[in-house]
């Protein structure tokens, strides 16, 4: 059960309420987000929910039976909007194209791709400074000074920054510089990292682990929203299957699921969910069909010498077509 609570409300309004509560076995944790305050109860016995939703103090009151209960659409009516700053939205109805590379290899890199992404009206630049790597010889990110000459450049192009972080410790220094903090598949169930991201206030781009449900992907967003921040969206990147004719197995089913059953922008991540270059403009597209509220997806000048990801990112020109097609599929599904 979701008890939203007046912005103003007494200490003695809230105590009433928490000793009611408390008489029907409920045990409730206090929710403190960037817009509201929350009760968050949870207990086995039927009641009256009237006997709560009419306590002074209390705005609103939603019974939900799902485990993750914040990011459920049981309760909150209207779907949840991102919102970035200079007139740039994401969420239901604001269709919005992340691009870059895999990796911020160089300051040339790093301006060749805004001035590709500012041509094609693409705002946000997806890259890595700290890249997760399966071997630990590979090439793992220029780290915060790439972060910075990146920042520099994309804030003087007016292009938004979304980057991947991997330790707690790195937040505060990431946090000047970056839009949007990304969570990678491999530490979509790090608790830790996603219970101090739940206390900024910067949005968060969550990938579903390697491996992950739908389930468990929504109850790693509950963590980020119980400590305070509600600017959540969901990616669907693909998952570790027994298939081995691609790199992983994109579930488009689970775009439309989560559509179904979260009020939180759901973001399609179509160069790891098949890993192929030559298939990524099709399970975009698919994507969007499927509900898909944004496209995050690899991009790179010359593909064959990036420094990580190169066979399944996209050239400028292959990218180019791929903006166009997939805003006319935005369009027309909008119109189906």
């Amino acid at each position: 059960m979701i008890i939203q609570l007046d912005k103003n409300i007494q200490t003695v309004e809230l105590e009433k309420v928490e000793k009611k509560l408390a008489e029907i076995n409920y045990k409730a944790t206090s929710v403190k987000t960037q817009y509201a305050d929350y009760l968050i109860a949870v207990g086995k016995k039927e009641f009256d929910i009237r006997a709560i939703g009419t306590l002074p103090g209390v705005k609103d009151i939603h019974r939900v039976s799902d485990a993750y209960k914040l990011v459920s659409k049981k309760w909150r009516v209207e779907d949840t909007m991102i919102d970035l700053g200079d007139g740039l939205q994401i969420g239901t109805g604001n269709f919005a194209i992340m691009a870059g590379p895999c990796s911020i290899e160089s300051e040339e890199q790093v301006e060749k791709t805004i001035n590709h992404l500012a041509a094609q009206g693409v705002k946000i630049m997806r890259g890595g400074v700290y890249k997760p790597r399966s071997s630990p010889y590979s090439f793992r990110g220029l780290g915060i000074d790439g972060l910075k000459m990146w920042h520099e450049r994309a804030s003087a192009a007016g292009i938004k920054i979304i980057t991947e972080v991997m330790m707690v410790e790195q937040i505060e220094d990431m946090l000047p510089y970056i839009d949007v903090f990304q969570v990678g598949a491999r530490n979509s169930q790090n608790f830790n990292l996603l219970d101090a991201l739940g206390k900024v206030d910067k949005p968060v781009l969550l990938k579903r682990g390697i491996s992950g449900t739908i389930d468990e992907l929504l109850q790693a967003a509950e963590y980020i929203f119980s400590n305070g921040n509600e600017r959540i969206m969901l990616c669907e990147r693909g998952i570790r299957s027994y298939e081995k004719a691609y790199r992983n197995t994109m579930d488009v089913n689970a775009i439309a699921i989560l559509k179904e059953k979260t009020h939180l922008p759901v973001i399609a991540d179509p160069s790891h969910g098949i890993g192929v270059r030559k298939y990524v403009d099709k399970i975009a597209l698919a994507s969007i069909m499927a509900g898909a509220d944004g496209v995050i997806m690899e991009v790179h000048e010359t593909p064959e010498k990036a420094f990580s990801d190169g066979q399944q990112t996209l050239s400028f020109p292959q990218a180019d077509r791929l903006y166009k097609r997939m805003r006319q599929t935005f369009d027309l599904r909008e119109n189906f």
